[in-house]
């Protein structure tokens, strides 16, 4: 078992996602991604704005890093002055989800946020730089504490600059 010590929250006091379900997962968050984007751009970042607890989101496009084609899924939005964080939390499961590998092999990315798109590019930080930008990403979104405490996985850290 692998502790950060960054990370205040505890292993034995994070729920477990068994592994028997992660397909499942993976696949709910895959239907509600695509729909979630469809509606945030068709609406101009009117409609589902937000995820669950009302944290904003922005929509996230980039090249996919096998099939080439142009792929956009919505994140929390995690502003840093002109500055972005993309966060490959995936609620802590123990495989970092397939758009890490995407931004990872090709880091020019934009970021859509109320209907304003940006172009940017993605690098992802150092572990010592993950320690000094982790009290700012809580301070955004508070579960990447109890995420990072749930699997023995360094959950990767993009930090974006504007083009």
């Amino acid at each position: 078992m692998i502790e950060y010590d960054y990370v205040k929250t505890k292993r034995e006091d994070v729920q477990e996602i068994p592994q028997k379900n992660f397909k499942l997962i993976k696949r709910i968050i895959r239907a509600y991604t695509r729909l979630n984007v469809w509606v945030f751009k068709k609406s101009k970042g009117r409609l589902m704005k937000n995820f669950p607890g009302g944290f904003p989101i922005c929509v996230v496009g980039m090249t996919g890093k096998k099939s080439g084609a142009w792929r956009e899924i919505a994140l929390i939005h995690l502003p840093k002055g002109e500055q972005e964080l993309l966060v490959a939390s995936q609620g802590g499961m123990d495989v970092n989800p397939v758009w890490y590998y995407n931004v990872a092999a090709n880091p020019n990315i934009e970021i859509t946020l109320a209907g304003k798109t940006r172009k940017m590019v993605a690098r992802q930080v150092s572990d010592d730089e993950k320690r000094d930008l982790w009290p700012h990403l809580l301070s955004l979104y508070p579960d990447f504490d109890e995420y990072q405490a749930r699997t023995d996985r360094n959950i990767p850290v993009f930090l974006c600059d504007p083009v």
